[in-house]
């Protein structure tokens, strides 16, 4: 039996379907939890394909009952905009689910995580900092735990989609020329996926996933002129200006500052920690992933 975490996210809906996809082969049994089991696909949700929890991830009774039985895990948190701190996002998050998994014995749990540890800013990278002290306090529960190591997303730039489209602008905070690794949602799907499913590992570790190349955002701004055929320049934003911009639609003190934090930090190297090897590097590039996913958005 494999539970997973936030079936209706980018990452995890990816990861339901591929698992799905791989049952008449592997035989696993799955298992979601879900605040609102409306916003699954419809063929889960007609076909009884798995079986659904409902409620909070963060919940005890929730994870008391879903990790029943279970084998594996995927876990991933939330984002937490009105989180009293970073602490309580992550960590805190998490502690009902720890307990849960010495409860019911489950042997090995997948994370999504973050690049970053045994780099000189790694203590003051906002989120990223919380997300690895979360990794830590999970691989001390005694689980085989695996964590995905991943950079920035290539799917957030989906977010500016309406300013590619409309004013032929990219924009984000980091310096227009600096080389950083960016990684596909659905790779870091496929990453979980292929250590869910085998599950012949032990202990705890990292899994970084690269993306195959580094690219600055003038790089990238580029790549999506070429893919798009239309011109398309990096904007650099101010920290304090896309900051906020977070808080003008929500987001807490607590967010808001880690969020800062950890945009200040891979400025400053945090991404730069791990080298690209062929174990390291994800498949998807930019210029693919534009083709596949950026275009048909802008597009359609």
């Amino acid at each position: 039996m494999i539970v997973i975490t936030t079936p209706t996210g980018d990452i995890g809906s990816r990861l339901l379907r591929m698992l799905l996809d791989s049952a008449p082969t592997h035989g696993e049994e799955l298992r979601v939890i879900v605040r609102d089991p409306a916003r699954l696909p419809g063929p889960v949700r007609e076909r009884g394909r798995v079986e659904v929890v409902t409620g909070s991830h963060g919940d005890a009774d929730v994870v008391g009952r879903a990790f029943a039985g279970a084998d594996a895990v995927f876990w991933l948190v939330p984002p937490a905009f009105r989180a009293p701190s970073l602490d309580a996002a992550y960590t805190g998050f998490t502690r009902a689910a720890a307990r849960a998994f010495a409860d019911h014995g489950v042997g090995h749990v997948v994370g999504v995580s973050a690049l970053g540890r045994g780099t000189p800013v790694a203590d003051r990278a906002g989120l990223v900092t919380a997300s690895l002290a979360m990794d830590d306090f999970i691989a001390g529960t005694g689980v085989a735990y695996r964590a995905l190591a991943n950079p920035g997303f290539m799917d957030n730039v989906l977010r500016g989609a309406a300013a590619i489209r409309d004013e032929g602008v990219y924009a984000d905070t980091a310096d227009a020329d600096r080389k950083a690794p960016t990684a596909a949602t659905r790779d870091i799907a496929a990453a979980a996926a292929a250590l869910l499913l085998d599950r012949s590992w032990t202990g705890t570790g990292e899994v970084p996933l690269l993306g195959p190349e580094d690219l600055s955002p003038n790089d990238m701004a580029r790549i999506m002129s070429e893919v798009l055929g239309r011109p398309v320049r990096y904007v650099r934003r101010s920290l304090e200006d896309a900051g906020a911009t977070l808080a003008a639609h929500g987001a807490g003190e607590a967010f808001v500052q880690g969020w800062v934090d950890m945009m200040r930090a891979k400025d400053e190297g945090l991404d730069a920690g791990v080298p690209r090897t062929p174990e390291t590097s994800s498949p998807t590039s930019f210029r693919e992933w534009c083709e596949q996913v950026l275009a048909p958005a802008v597009r359609g």
